[in-house]
């Protein structure tokens, strides 16, 4: 007996639109940040992470946890960060078998380069094609869903504020929802 409650049509066309529209966008942004500040997608979610958490830097586990990468993408890109001298490695004294990485001033400095150019990618390939109502639409949809699947973890959600840029530019903002529950 098949107890699968299987996707509806208009679900199922949601659910592929969803997959289609989001690995276009991650492809297009990555192409922006390559192309015009030489960091990928995967660089710059890592680079705001860490801006944004306190001392600007994370537990390589709560890096990979808050990041659309895994844990062993998560050192491969740091390792290539590190190299270029945008993060550093900090041994944990707590745990010596855990490490931090920290975010360097290049780093920063990379960030707030990148920020302006990702910020308009970001609106060209999405929120150009959106109307106010349209956002808010959208944004109650994502927040219940988010909230659905971190009760499921039980565990709190990530606090994401803007950075100030230190240049006094524009403050480089997360892509995440700033209000937390």
């Amino acid at each position: 007996m098949d107890t699968t409650n299987w996707l509806s049509t208009d679900e199922q066309r949601l659910w592929r639109a969803y997959l289609d529209a989001t690995r276009m966008l991650i492809q297009e942004l990555d192409k922006q940040l390559v192309h015009d500040s030489g960091i990928s997608f995967t660089d710059y979610e890592i680079l705001v992470l860490l801006s944004e958490a306190p001392e600007r830097r994370m537990r390589m586990r709560d890096l990979a946890d808050a990041s659309t990468t895994t844990r062993s993408g998560i050192t491969r890109a740091i390792t290539r960060m590190e190299n270029a001298g945008r993060v550093r490695r900090v041994e944990c004294e707590s745990d010596k078998r855990g490490a931090w990485a920290e975010l360097t001033d290049s780093g920063l400095a990379t960030l707030e380069q990148a920020g302006p150019g990702h910020v308009d990618a970001v609106r060209r390939n999405m929120f150009d094609a959106f109307g106010p109502d349209d956002v808010a639409v959208m944004r109650a949809a994502f927040t219940r869903m988010r909230e659905n699947m971190l009760a499921r973890r039980r565990v709190p959600a990530p606090s994401r504020r803007p950075v100030a840029a230190s240049s006094g530019s524009p403050s480089i903002e997360s892509l995440v929802d700033d209000e937390q529950p």
